[in-house]
C-alpha cells in the first residue's frame, strides 16, 4: 500500500472509487467482527467488556484520525523518514475538493478514510490481551495516545512512499521493506503493543490455575468468518483500484485463510488428539495475518504455503504465554505478532517478481537482500511498538489505574463496569445485580408488585 500524493492531474475513476468505497466499508466490518470474535473468547461475566473496547477504540481512533492521525501519517516527512507534518491534513478539510486528488484515481478523503479504519482494526486487536482486567477509561486513554505515538509514526516508515514533491516513510522508500496491506504496521505492531500492556497489567486472578475457556464458540465461529470477508477489503483494497493486482491479491487471500485453518487443525490433531472449532478459527486468522504483509509478492501456491506454516507455527506459538509467564489472554502476541514476523520475513524467501510487487525471494533467485530488509523493518517496529506502548502503559498506570480491582474482575466486569451483564438467563442474575447504578434499579423497578 502506498500513499496517494498529487502528480499529473488525471481524472477519477469510477471502478477504482467503487472498490475502495466497499473496501472501506469491509474493514469497517471487521471491527463488529472482532469484537464477536474476542467477545465469544472471554468468560461470560466479561463478554460486553470486551466487545465495548473494540467499539471504544472505534470511536476514539476514528476521531484522532480525522483530527491529526491521517497528517501524522501520510503528511509530508518533517524529517528523517519518521513522521509526516501534523497540520497538513488537520481536520481533512483540505481533502473536500476534488482539486485536492491531483493524480490519484480515488479520492484522497476516502483514501484517508479506509487508513483510519486499518488504525482502528490495529488498535482494538491490542484489548485482547488484557482481557478481563482493565479499566474502560483508562483503555480509551492509552489507545489514543497510542494511535499518535505508535500506530501513526509506524504508519509513515511503512506506507507513505515518496513521490513528486512529497518524502515518505524511511522503512519502505530507503530500506526498500515490502508490506502490501500491514504485517508491520498492523500485525507486529498491535502484538508488540500487547506483549508490552500485558506486561503492565500482569497476570489475571487465577491464570494458570482457574479454567478460562471461551464461554461462546458461536459468536466466536461467526466473528472469525466476518473477519476473513473483511479481510478482502482490508488487502485487496489496498491495491487501491479495481484491477489485476486486487484479483491476486484477494485469491492468495482466499487460499492462505483456507491453508492456515487446516495447519492449526493438523497441529491440533497430533497434539492434542482433537480438531478443535476454536482451532479451526484462529488458523485462519493466522493464515490471513502471514498473508497481509505478503499478499501482493507470492503466487497461489506460495501463499498456500505461506498460510499452512503460520497456521501450525502459530498453533505452536500460543503456549508460550505459559513457558514464559505473560498473561496475553486472547493470544495476540501467539497469532498476530508471530503471524506478522512469518509473513513479513517469508517474503524474503517466498517472493515472487510475477506478483504485483515485483520482487523475487530466495526460492527465486532473489539473494539474501530482501530477505534482509524484511527482517531489519519487521525489528524495528517490533521494538518501536513494544517499548513506546510500554510506555504509555505504565504512564496511564500510574496516573490513574490501568487494573479494575480485584474482587471485580472476580465477580464480573460487565456488572462492576458498565451495569450490565450480556445474559439474563434466570431470576437469580436479577436478584444478584440489584443495587448496583442504573442496573440495579431497573431490576428493583421491574420486580416491584403492580397495584
Amino acid at each position: 500500500m502506498t500513499a496517494l500524493t498529487a502528480a499529473a492531474p488525471a481524472a477519477l475513476d469510477t471502478g477504482d472509487t467503487a472498490w475502495l468505497l466497499a473496501a472501506s466499508a469491509l474493514v469497517l466490518l471487521m471491527a463488529p467482527g472482532l469484537a464477536l470474535f474476542y467477545g465469544g473468547m472471554v468468560r461470560s461475566k466479561s463478554v460486553l467488556n470486551m466487545m465495548m473496547m473494540t467499539f471504544g477504540s472505534l470511536a476514539v481512533i476514528t476521531l484522532l484520525w480525522v483530527l491529526v492521525g491521517y497528517s501524522l501519517a501520510f503528511g509530508d516527512d518533517v524529517g528523517a523518514g519518521l513522521l509526516g507534518s501534523p497540520t497538513q491534513y488537520a481536520g481533512l478539510g483540505q481533502l473536500m475538493s476534488s482539486d485536492s486528488n491531483g493524480g490519484s484515481t480515488v479520492p484522497l478523503i476516502l483514501f484517508a478514510a479506509f487508513q483510519g479504519l486499518f488504525c482502528v482494526i490495529t488498535g482494538a486487536l491490542v484489548s485482547g490481551a488484557i482481557a478481563d482486567r482493565a479499566r474502560f477509561g483508562a483503555w480509551l486513554v492509552f489507545v489514543s495516545v497510542w494511535t499518535l505515538l505508535v500506530y501513526a509514526p509506524v504508519a509513515h516508515w511503512v506506507f507513505d512512499r515518496s513521490a513528486d514533491g512529497h518524502t515518505g516513510g524511511w522503512l519502505l522508500n530507503r530500506v526498500g521493506l515490502v508490506d502490501f496491506a500491514g504485517g508491520t504496521a498492523v500485525e507486529i505492531c498491535s502484538g508488540a503493543s500487547a506483549l508490552a500492556l500485558a506486561l503492565v497489567l500482569g497476570h489475571r486472578v487465577g491464570f494458570g490455575k482457574d479454567p478460562m475457556r471461551p464461554h461462546n464458540l458461536t459468536l466466536v465461529m461467526l466473528g472469525a468468518g466476518l473477519l476473513w470477508f473483511g479481510w478482502f477489503g482490508f488487502n485487496a483494497g489496498s491495491a487501491l483500484g479495481a484491477d489485476q493486482a486486487a484479483a491476486v491479491v484477494f485469491t492468495t487471500t482466499l487460499v492462505a485463510g483456507a491453508a492456515g485453518t487446516l495447519g492449526w487443525l493438523v497441529v491440533e490433531r497430533l497434539r492434542d488428539g482433537h480438531a478443535t472449532s476454536l482451532g479451526a478459527a484462529s488458523g485462519m486468522v493466522a493464515g490471513l495475518v502471514a498473508i497481509t504483509p505478503s499478499c501482493g509478492s507470492l503466487s497461489p501456491l506460495g501463499a498456500m504455503v505461506m498460510g499452512a506454516v503460520a497456521g501450525a507455527v502459530c498453533a505452536g506459538a500460543v503456549g508460550l504465554k505459559y513457558r514464559f509467564g505473560y498473561d496475553d489472554s486472547l493470544d495476540v502476541v501467539g497469532v498476530h505478532l508471530v503471524g506478522g514476523l512469518v509473513g513479513t520475513f517469508g517474503i524474503g524467501i517466498l517472493a515472487t517478481a510475477a506478483a504485483p510487487t515485483g520482487v523475487d525471494g530466495l526460492l527465486y533467485g532473489g539473494g539474501v537482500d530482501q530477505l534482509g530488509r524484511q527482517v531489519l523493518g519487521g525489528g524495528v517496529v517490533l521494538v518501536y511498538a513494544f517499548v513506546v506502548s510500554g510506555m504509555i502503559g505504565v504512564v496511564v498506570d500510574r496516573l490513574m489505574g490501568f487494573r479494575i480491582d480485584e474482587e471485580h474482575e472476580v465477580s464480573g466486569i460487565d456488572l462492576v463496569v458498565h451495569a450490565e451483564t450480556a445474559y439474563d438467563l434466570h431470576a437469580t442474575a436479577g436478584a444478584r445485580s440489584a443495587g448496583h447504578g442504573i442496573l440495579g434499579a431497573i431490576t428493583q423497578q421491574r420486580e416491584e408488585p403492580r397495584p
